[in-house]
């Protein structure tokens, strides 16, 4: 029987459902809200493939064409926003500028909005790739407008929901999380422990902090390194065996759950300073618990937070924590098997979408009742 559909909802992310922040946040909670009689409607900015060009070099033309494009079918979507209840908003309409579409869209269809924050993005940075343009283009100021213009904002964590609730705005804790039923603990056949880490080209820079540990572990344990989504061709490291692989959707949950032990460190950096790694979710964190791999990461923020330190993970402060955390894992296969099932049971008991709709709902009821 198709349930009974009571709000509708326009979603607005900048980015398709290749950004981890849109399919986790957004595309995932599709079924599970319909089920509770909410109709989510998804309309990213990017098309995937714009969303894959968009940090190669050249092409800027082409490029700024397909932008326009997008540009003008926001324009035409707001024209048609009259018939949803609620407008649910993924850290903002569109990847740069002002916020003219949120404004557009509430004004054109009188409808709530609830903004979705999982990164501080009220916190100023300096983009890793686009530099001071980028910086400028991004409008720092908006997070804050868009918080007051909200009728509730869902947050990736409690520093996040602070900060909203400061400027009187209703806010949920929402933490990003996965599907425990596609994310699961698998049989892996690794001759060779194999150590990894799944990121970015932005975040790689944290993993880097690593690579003197990793080399002197190296001459006591033999492992395999797997670095997935650094945006290198390769990483030498004297004695590591490193596996190098590109970022794919296809192969993203076999790249956490065959893992053996996991890795999250975090680090400041130019492009993330303190206040903004506060911001930051911890669903690394999150993947590792679901799929049942033990994990060492930097206690920062959230993630000093999550799980259960000595229990599900170890958290590493100091490049010594570091080594004798890892040391620990890569010597004992026992150890890992009962860390990985104390990991995957606090996942089930924490971290769920079934949970985690329940609370969408909840708020996006509230909100359009405001």
């Amino acid at each position: 029987m198709k349930p009974d559909i009571q709000i509708r909802v326009k979603a607005l992310a900048s980015y398709p459902k290749q950004a981890a922040a849109t399919r986790f946040r957004v595309e995932q909670f599709v079924g599970p809200l319909r089920e509770r009689g909410i109709e989510l409607e998804l309309s990213p900015f990017l098309s995937a493939e714009q969303f894959a060009e968009m940090y190669k070099p050249g092409g800027s033309l082409k490029k700024a064409a397909r932008i326009a494009r997008s540009f003008l079918r926001r324009i035409a979507e707001a024209t048609r926003v009259g018939k949803y209840d609620l407008l649910f908003v993924q850290r903002e309409a569109m990847f740069f500028g002002p916020e003219i579409f949120e404004w557009l869209f509430q004004i054109a269809g009188r409808v709530p909005m609830v903004l979705d924050l999982d990164d501080a993005t009220y916190v100023p940075y300096a983009s890793p790739t686009y530099g001071k343009l980028g910086s400028a283009l991004k409008f720092f100021g908006k997070t804050d407008r868009l918080i007051r213009r909200s009728a509730a904002v869902t947050c990736g964590n409690r520093f996040i929901a602070e900060y909203v609730s400061k400027l009187g705005t209703r806010a949920e804790v929402v933490p990003t999380v996965v599907d425990t039923g596609v994310f699961r603990p698998v049989e892996k056949d690794n001759k060779i422990p194999v150590v990894g880490w799944v990121g970015t080209h932005s975040t790689f820079p944290s993993l880097e902090s690593l690579l003197p540990v990793l080399e002197k572990l190296a001459a006591k344990h033999e492992f395999v390194l797997r670095v997935v989504g650094s945006g290198r061709d390769a990483i030498e490291i004297p004695g590591v065996r490193a596996e190098v692989l590109k970022w794919s959707l296809e192969r993203e949950v076999a790249d956490f759950c065959t893992l053996d032990v996991g890795l999250y460190p975090i680090v400041v950096s130019s492009s993330a300073n303190e206040e903004w790694l506060k911001g930051k979710s911890g669903f690394k964190a999150i993947q590792y618990l679901a799929a049942g791999v033990p994990f060492v990461m930097s206690p920062v923020g959230v993630c000093a937070e999550i799980g259960r330190p000595g229990e599900t993970h170890f958290n590493a402060e100091s490049a010594e924590d570091w080594y004798n955390s890892l040391d620990k894992l890569l010597g004992d296969a026992g150890l890992r098997q009962k860390m990985g099932e104390s990991g995957r049971a606090h996942s089930l008991e924490n971290y769920t979408v079934e949970k985690q709709a329940d609370r969408l709902a909840e708020v996006f009821r509230a909100a359009r009742n405001s």
